[in-house]
């Protein structure tokens, strides 16, 4: 399960990473509550914030994967983790003087978004430079398993740190915490790393990545199918903090429960998918489907228990679409086209928040539950119709039942003898 880890740069990768998160997890919580705070609950304006923040990845993270495969990913690393950390302290800076207003959170969430949009396909097409080929699906459940480590532990210290000293001290401990990334990526030995060939600065290069997984009709299918869950179906940093305020009458520390809660699920994935060695389509589509459904049913729960709760199976099912949907597009690709496919990749994973975001954040001013429900609705349906263009590509076996008269005597049942 722990392969990876076996190999120097991951280690240190890793070592950096899971300290970065832990803060990185503890300001999402921190910030949500800023807006709520600062803007008497308006879960419109908490749309507004998380738009802005992935409004940039429309923009740059194609570009990011360009930049990935012409460059030193190490070196940009380290440029883009730092340049992440000098936004949360500027956030924290301005909160902890009591000068913060709604449009100091609404322009770093941009820059955030801005830096985080060129770092996230740098740093996903980098791990299979530390790693290889053949760790490469290992390593990516591993990423997972520390993204949601942090995901349990963060929440629920920032959900504690807000209520008693505010939220402006949870910013300045996530600045610090880059310091652990950096200086992992850092200490590197660079002469372990699997590089692949820098390709050459030429004019289209980006459209020459979008023309490549148009032609690859398995791509674009996993793609399309993971740009509408992404968008509907996993807006959890609204949708929780919608369910604790607004529904359940919560505080901060509720939010940070059911942000917990449902980190413990997607951890737990992660631990299942670092245990399988190659990404099948099959365990794909049935995630897509089981995650879908356990989200209706989590958002027609009677109180925060039973929907924290269910958390924790919408969790497993999460994890499992994505970790086997990040590890399938990275082992199809070409390794001159790997960054800018991640780039595309990360596009749609995370494009359509400004999109769904705003449109989520209205359905919840009309009913706290709405948006949960209908983003396990949209998941199910685009799901299921995913799997009927596979079936019918050939690329997933059509279920076929046999004949009774097919069957062997062991194999009947007593009234079917």
């Amino acid at each position: 399960m722990f392969g990876s880890l076996a190999i120097y740069n991951y280690r240190l990768y890793a070592s950096g990473q899971i300290i970065s998160l832990v803060g990185v997890w503890m300001q999402r919580v921190a910030q949500d509550w800023l807006v709520l705070e600062l803007t008497n609950g308006s879960s419109l304006a908490l749309g507004v914030a998380a738009s802005l923040q992935f409004l940039p990845v429309l923009l740059l993270s194609m570009w990011g994967g360009v930049l990935a495969d012409r460059g030193d990913k190490r070196k940009l690393l380290l440029w883009l983790e730092s340049a992440l950390g000098i936004c949360a302290l500027a956030l924290g800076l301005l909160d902890v003087t009591g000068v913060v207003q709604l449009w100091h959170v609404f322009v770093l969430c941009f820059l955030l978004g801005c830096f985080s949009a060129v770092e996230t396909p740098v740093r996903q097409s980098f791990v299979v430079e530390m790693v290889g080929r053949e760790s490469l699906t290992n390593a990516v459940a591993i990423n997972s398993m520390m993204f949601n480590l942090a995901r349990i532990v963060g929440p629920a210290i920032a959900g504690v740190t807000v209520v008693a000293i505010g939220t402006g001290w949870v910013f300045l401990a996530n600045a610090i915490s880059f310091v652990g990334v950096v200086l992992g990526i850092w200490l590197m030995r660079t002469s372990q790393l699997q590089r692949s060939e820098p390709v050459p600065r030429e004019k289209g290069q980006l459209l020459s990545g979008l023309r490549y997984v148009r032609h690859r009709p398995d791509l674009m299918t996993v793609m399309l199918l993971v740009f509408f869950i992404a968008t509907f179906g996993m807006n959890f940093y609204m949708t929780l903090a919608l369910l604790a305020r607004n529904v359940f009458g919560g505080d901060a520390d509720a939010y940070g429960l059911l942000s917990t809660l449902i980190a413990v699920g997607t951890f737990a994935g992660a631990a299942w998918a670092a245990r399988r060695k190659t990404p099948r389509l099959s365990v794909f589509i049935g995630a897509g489907v089981v995650f879908g459904l356990l989200e209706i049913v989590s958002g027609m729960m009677p109180t925060m228990l039973l929907s924290g709760l269910m958390m924790i199976p919408v969790g497993i099912a999460m994890m499992t679409f994505n970790t086997t949907a990040n590890a399938t597009i990275q082992l199809a690709v070409e390794p001159e086209m790997r960054g800018r496919v991640m780039g595309i990749y990360m596009l749609v994973f995370l494009g359509g928040n400004p999109v769904g975001g705003p449109l989520m954040g209205w359905l919840g001013e009309i009913n706290g539950r709405a948006p949960i429900i209908v983003g396990g609705i949209v998941s199910v349906l685009v799901t299921v119709t995913a799997w009927i263009i596979l079936v019918r590509r050939g690329d997933i076996a059509k279920p076929r039942l046999r004949r009774k008269a097919e069957l062997s005597p062991a194999e009947l049942q007593p009234s079917d003898r």
